[in-house]
């Protein structure tokens, strides 16, 4: 799947840790978000991303442009027991999620949040499940208003606090 000079696919190994640190920036720099140093556990977890590979179903989606750049990843869970939240995400049967999605800021504007995102609805479509579930935060409007638009809902049945932010529930119902 290719998008102007974008592709996306599943990230190799190597590239982990540039993944890592490309969701560690990102997310440092939501206004409003929690620091490394209010939650290093947290950051520690987006500097590993590639550790959640290490579960059957789990993926780590790369888009990738022309050059060779990193422009955004997400992580993709097809069984929400891996799904590793707050909250009773991880007990949703019959569903998929994912979590993480980060754009790199030097490649916004090429739609890629929107390619990762479609891309996980693809995945959870071909898994068979009934519903896609993501979080988000009030720090993550834009990405928020993102999800409503593809036809994303709020659930507050899977909302949860992380330290001192609320993270939102969705879901997106599937059509199978």
């Amino acid at each position: 799947m290719t998008t102007l000079q974008y592709t996306l696919r599943n990230a190799h190994p190597h590239e982990y840790t540039a993944i890592g640190k490309l969701m560690v920036k990102v997310y440092s720099q939501l206004e409003g978000f929690s620091t490394p140093e209010e939650q290093p556990k947290y950051y520690e977890k987006l500097a590993n991303v590639g550790d959640f590979t290490q579960n059957s179903g789990v993926e780590l989606l790369v888009a990738v442009s022309a050059d060779g750049q990193i422009g955004g990843a997400v992580v993709f869970f097809d069984d929400m027991q891996f799904y590793a939240s707050g909250g009773k995400a991880t007990q949703e049967k019959n569903a998929a999620g994912f979590r993480l999605l980060a754009v790199d800021p030097d490649h916004r504007g090429h739609k890629l949040g929107k390619l990762l995102t479609k891309a996980c609805i693809q995945k959870a479509k071909e898994a068979k499940v009934n519903q896609l579930i993501i979080h988000s935060t009030n720090t993550m409007k834009v990405a928020w208003k993102m999800y409503e638009n593809m036809g994303f809902q709020r659930f507050t049945d899977l909302d949860f606090m992380q330290g001192d932010i609320q993270v939102c529930g969705f879901r997106l119902l599937l059509k199978n």
